[in-house]
């Protein structure tokens, strides 16, 4: 069933668990994505980064969101600008994020406030990002100026009027470089503090054991993409791809995609609450 993410979002608050927001850019991985939420009986984010054809997508995405038997969101992850989710709105996604994370704190709110009054008008929900989460090993906050504060944070989301708050807490998008540093304490303290369900970004590589714990302690969107497509990867590598074996090429490259979704509803803690 299609369900904005910000109904889903707020029982795993109140349950402390976390929902995986898998990111699925073509029929194959929704199809795959879809049908581990349901073999888990867990409710589903699905990402899409924008897209030249975003209404082609919306409207294969949505018709398989929903058909399935759990919630499913669908929310345009790291909208560029307004038009990006003002598009997204139009294909039907439940949910957009315009990430001005990197802009001054006015523009920052600013722009999702202009978000937020036409996407609430529709019932779509609006994720922002306050803090700046890095990519591949820039993703340190020695000098104090990237992690997200709670005090500035807790302002944020009252004046911006977002429904839920990507973090920065030392996740990092991409490739890790280095070994992940993750400050729960800071989460933990984020999580008591700010009033809407918290997101982690760059949930790829950082460790089953980081993530159980990020998980437990206040994260409730937990973003994966990258360790998707390295699933699907291996899983072609180890596979029999010689004479006719060829034409199963896109099941085993599905099966690759499943294989780290399943993984992913069980380390989060989602796995079981599609009925919460």
């Amino acid at each position: 069933m299609l369900t904005s993410m910000v109904n889903t979002m707020g029982k795993a608050r109140e349950g402390m668990y976390c929902i995986p927001a898998l990111a699925a850019a073509n029929e194959t991985a929704l199809r795959a994505v879809i049908e581990a939420a349901e073999e888990k009986n867990s409710p589903l984010i699905i990402l899409q980064m924008y897209c030249d054809d975003i209404l082609g997508y919306g409207k294969i995405a949505t018709e398989l969101a929903d058909k399935a038997s759990v919630p499913v969101s669908i929310i345009l992850d790291h909208g560029a600008k307004y038009e990006h989710a003002m598009m997204a709105i139009r294909a039907g996604f439940t949910d957009v994020m315009l990430d001005k994370s990197s802009e001054p704190y006015e523009v920052n709110c600013s722009e999702i406030q202009q978000v937020v009054k036409v996407a609430h008008a529709v019932g779509v929900g609006v994720e922002a990002e306050f803090g700046h989460v890095g990519s591949g090993d820039r993703y340190d906050d020695a000098a104090n100026t990237v992690f997200t504060r709670p005090d500035e944070a807790v302002r944020f989301v009252s004046e911006s009027g977002c429904d839920t708050l990507a973090v920065s807490v030392g996740t990092s998008h991409g490739v890790y470089k280095g070994e992940p540093k993750i400050n729960f304490d800071l989460l933990s303290e984020l999580h008591d503090e700010v009033s809407v369900p918290l997101v982690i970004h760059g949930g790829s590589g950082t460790g089953d054991d980081n993530i159980r714990r990020m998980c437990k302690i206040g994260a409730n969107k937990l973003n994966i993409a990258h360790e998707l497509y390295e699933g699907s990867y291996n899983a072609v590598m180890a596979a029999d791809m010689t004479g006719f074996h060829t034409y199963g090429f896109f099941d085993v490259v599905k099966q690759g995609y499943k294989d780290i979704a399943l993984r992913m509803f069980d380390i989060t803690g989602a796995a079981g609450h599609a009925a919460d």
